[in-house]
């Protein structure tokens, strides 16, 4: 049975708690990681999942991890290398396709190949997003504040915020009809035609639980396209797998004398006088620590972790009424070959393979997708991200074959009047059907497949009911209301306790920017914390 005492333990070895714990380390904090599982990373991990086949298990590319983080932790090097997609190639059935692109010129054209205003429109779209996502990208490293409370310290930092925002004008209009306004609805008032809304819209639903036209869906789009790509940043894929950002994180801190230690499930946190002050293990292991801070769902560490009494009731509600249900499904494929998509022509795309697709041809496919989940079925017609990393990283498989990654929805956590265990094989065949519909054959090159399920996800990384982003990113569960109010800034009911996972501003996704943040607002307690 293993003791001792630090300065900060953290719980939960995914690349978050990593990152607070080298950011921290740095510091000169004596700094320790308990992972529960026998890989760090959490979701950012690379596994074999069948003889000579390695894969990014859960998270699949880069393009949140972001250009600070990359640069204080001195990450590039350390070994950490991204790799190029290709443009979006987006199949249309067997007969024709649609190219998105970051060169907003070739993008337009493409649109105007479906409508003539949409691609007209498109650079002037293209501007108006932008210049809301620069205002949420400022607000990523900001702490949330807490905007009921009356105290000189928070009545500070509220006029602070509002004072750095003062400036932002009808770029706040547009934060909030994205907040608020469904994707379709949001892209309807620029575009006309559903196969361009289905481009722009299909993020939407990436990780959520809804459909293009639910309110609220339009900021998940912006969510997944506001990386910062500039500098030390990226877009891609990450050579040795998404688990490679994990390691070199890891390899950052030890560098400053971070401990990480495998095999080491939290089973509680102790409190004496209202005072986080040691973890014990399921393995009878305990560390005392001045400060602790989890890494994992906020509903673990407050429903699980820690005795409800001494909680505050109020507070507990709005953990347990914290909206994490899942339908996001991931397959991973050892295969003979890529997708080899029906309507693709390398001539007119300009590259010879595409290894980033995306299959939801319209937005009433999109929405049709998500209704059926909202029945309590998996998506007859799924929506399908198809990623093949192979085709430029050559250490995740044997010479000549290919690793594909299918990531989609839905496929709802529990089903109604089934089970997984009898519609897994159904499920399956569902969505070999759908890649095949425009990708003909390509199951019959199947060598092995991983599935993983919500209840998979679930089980494998502990994150409830299988959701990716620790939580669905809808209005009521943003800044200071994530992942509760009074307690969005990164500390908890509980002195000495903080919270550094994607439960935290700006939730999910490989960003970092939890862990940094959190990192932040515990060495400005540090002082305090001592007393």
């Amino acid at each position: 049975m293993a003791t001792g005492r630090y300065d900060v333990i953290i719980i939960g070895g995914g690349h978050n708690g990593l990152t607070c714990g080298a950011y921290l380390a740095r510091a000169g904090k004596k700094t320790l990681v308990l992972e529960r599982r026998d890989v760090i990373g959490g979701a950012a991990v690379t596994e074999e999942f069948a003889p000579g086949f390695r894969t990014s298990t859960f998270s699949y590319v880069m393009s949140l991890l972001h250009p600070k983080v990359i640069r204080d932790l001195g990450l590039r090097e350390l070994g950490l290398t991204v790799l190029p997609a290709t443009d979006l190639f987006c199949p249309l059935g067997k007969d024709d396709y649609i190219v998105f692109s970051g060169d907003v010129a070739r993008t337009a054209r493409e649109f105007s190949r479906f409508s003539k205003h949409d691609g007209a429109i498109y650079p002037e779209f293209d501007a108006h997003l932008n210049e809301a996502a620069n205002v949420v990208r400022q607000l990523l490293f900001d702490t949330p504040v807490d905007p009921s409370r009356r105290d000189f310290r928070s009545l500070h930092d509220t006029l602070k915020l509002a004072w750095k925002y003062r400036r932002i004008g009808k770029n706040f209009y547009r934060v909030v009809d994205l907040l608020t306004m469904s994707a379709d609805d949001y892209l309807s008032r620029w575009f006309e035609h559903g196969v361009t809304r289905a481009v722009l819209g299909y993020y939407c639903s990436i990780g959520t639980f809804a459909g293009p036209k639910t309110p609220g869906s339009a900021y998940v789009v912006l969510h997944h396209i506001m990386g910062e790509h500039e500098g030390a940043g990226g877009w891609g894929f990450i050579r040795g797998g998404m688990g490679a950002i994990s390691e070199a994180i890891a390899a950052s801190g030890r560098r400053h004398g971070m401990e990480v230690r495998t095999g080491a499930e939290v089973a509680r946190v102790e409190v004496v006088g209202g005072r986080a002050t040691r973890v014990a293990t399921t393995g009878g292991d305990s560390y005392d620590a001045q400060v602790i801070a989890c890494n994992a769902s906020c509903k673990v560490l407050f429903d699980r972790l820690l005795d409800p009494g001494q909680l505050p009731a109020e507070f507990l509600k709005h953990i347990r009424g914290y909206r994490t249900f899942s339908t996001a499904f991931k397959i991973n494929v050892a295969a003979e070959a890529p997708p080899r998509f029906a309507a693709f022509d390398a001539a007119a795309c300009g590259f010879e393979a595409p290894n980033y697709a995306h299959i939801g041809p319209d937005i009433d496919y999109l929405q049709a997708a998500y209704e059926d989940a909202c029945h309590g079925r998996w998506s007859r017609r799924p929506f399908v991200t198809a990623v093949v990393p192979t085709t430029v990283d050559d250490t995740l498989a044997p010479r000549g074959k290919h690793v594909v990654n299918l990531f989609g929805g839905h496929a709802p956590y529990a089903l109604q009047g089934a089970s997984w265990e009898s519609e897994r094989a159904a499920f399956l065949k569902n969505v070999h059907d759908t890649i095949d519909e425009v990708a003909p054959g390509f199951s019959d090159g199947i060598i092995a497949e991983q599935v993983l399920l919500p209840p998979d996800i679930e089980r494998i990384i502990n994150t409830p009911q299988g959701h990716i982003f620790h939580g669905e990113l809808a209005l009521e569960q943003l800044f200071f209301q994530r992942p509760a109010p009074h307690y969005a800034d990164y500390r908890s009911p509980i002195r000495g306790l903080y919270q550094c996972g994607s439960s935290t501003h700006p939730g999910g996704g490989v960003s970092g920017i939890p862990g940094h943040n959190a990192a932040r607002e515990i060495l400005k307690d540090w002082k305090s914390l001592r007393a």
